[in-house]
């Protein structure tokens, strides 16, 4: 049975979308890869290795926009560096700010692809909700992104500059080990990340490395739908927290709410999870379960919920969240009382099962609620767009 939704089954790597100006983008990329680059740009191995070096501190330490504000460098070279490459940003088209504080932003990539990210302020953290993908290909019944197609991958330097463009906002430069306000990320927004596996480990790689963004990895996490050949691998290769969106117990309803249950069932999704690597109880995994009001949310559905955590021995915790509603959604969530009742069970079970409470709703940014303008494009409609767009260019050169 093929994996709904609009992507191949496996994920395969993608050419990374061109810049109209034919600079080429540094953030994103790993050091080694940015020498190689100013190498075959005509600097000597000696001169590449030490601009590579430079650079990447003023990137990921100074968050530098521009060569011009690369100071530790003459004045000649930044020009010859800003006429072959660039330090990209993903382009705010809007940034809106929540009652409750939390700011979500409407962005923009080089191809003109919208999507979007959100910060999330608490007292004792601040966590930054980062995107994978231009739409979804998943089609969860319950979520406003899936209600988008998939229009394409985000690239490593998208994905970083998320976080980038978050410090820029909350004026965390230099960056600094502790005391910032961007304390955690989860790779929790649009998209699934496990579909776009390479371009997050790069990302996330340059966020976890201690001459990059300095992030630990106690303090990522991952979330997926279950895609269950990916999880292994993500566990070795990137070795981030891992979320796994559950949100129901039967097959009946989890095939409903959750599409990709019909690829991979429940059962074999336990299974995943129980050979993740680093999972412990000092690192428990998070089972994300939406409150659907007369879905998935009755005592049954509850204790069975803990008997499958039971059955698997996992360090698990569930994180209820009540569902946040959406133009033409099918769903209402469930009451108060009915989400206090089935919290109880789970944590009579021996499960923590915190409510989640909603933020952001009254700018659609909580959980559920990410949706951007953007729509996949033909082939052709794709080729006349960059024909325009590189008709503009020589028009005003």
């Amino acid at each position: 049975m093929p994996i709904p939704g609009h992507i191949d089954p496996v994920p395969i790597p993608r050419p990374q979308a061109l810049r109209n100006d034919k600079l080429v983008d540094l953030v994103g990329l790993p050091i080694g890869e940015i020498r190689a680059l100013l190498a075959h740009a005509g600097l000597d191995e000696r001169q590449a290795r030490l601009r590579a070096k430079q650079i990447w501190h003023q990137i990921y330490n100074r968050g530098a926009i521009s060569f011009e504000a690369m100071s530790d460098i003459a004045k000649p070279q930044r020009a010859w560096f800003a006429e072959r490459f660039v330090i990209g940003r993903p382009e705010v088209v809007v940034e809106q700010v929540s009652t409750d504080g939390t700011r979500k932003w409407l962005l923009k990539t080089p191809d003109g692809h919208d999507f979007e990210m959100v910060f999330i302020p608490d007292a004792d953290r601040g966590t930054l909700c980062v995107s994978s993908q231009v739409g979804c290909t998943l089609n969860c019944s319950f979520c406003f992104t899936g209600t988008m197609r998939l229009v394409r991958n985000l690239t490593a330097g998208e994905i970083v500059g998320q976080v980038m463009l978050a410090r820029d906002s909350l004026g965390e430069w230099p960056s600094l080990p502790e005391g910032r306000m961007l304390s955690n990320i989860v790779m929790m927004g649009m998209g699934e990340p496990l579909y776009n596996f390479d371009n997050v480990r790069d990302a996330l790689k340059i966020v976890m490395d201690g001459d990059g963004l300095g992030l630990s990895r106690r303090r990522i996490t991952l979330s997926t739908s279950g895609v269950v050949p990916m999880m292994a691998r993500a566990g070795e290769e990137i070795g981030v927290n891992l979320a796994v969106s559950l949100h129901a117990v039967t097959k009946e309803v989890r095939d409903e709410i959750v599409p990709l249950n019909r690829k991979y069932g429940i059962e074999q999704l336990l299974e995943a999870c129980a050979a993740y690597p680093g999972a412990n109880n000092a690192r428990r995994i998070t089972f994300e379960y939406v409150m659907l009001k007369d879905r998935n949310d009755s005592d049954d559905d509850a204790r069975e919920l803990v008997r499958l955590l039971r059955k698997y021995k996992l360090p698990a915790k569930v994180n209820l969240i009540p569902f946040n509603p959406w133009p033409g959604a099918a769903y209402e969530c469930s009451s108060d009382e009915r989400i206090r009742r089935f919290s109880e069970i789970v944590f009579d079970g021996g499960i923590s099962a915190p409510v989640r409470r909603p933020r952001g709703r009254d700018i659609m940014a909580a959980c559920g609620q990410l949706k951007s303008a953007a729509q996949k494009k033909s082939r052709s409609e794709l080729d006349r767009i960059a024909a325009d767009r590189q008709a503009e260019i020589e028009a005003a050169s």
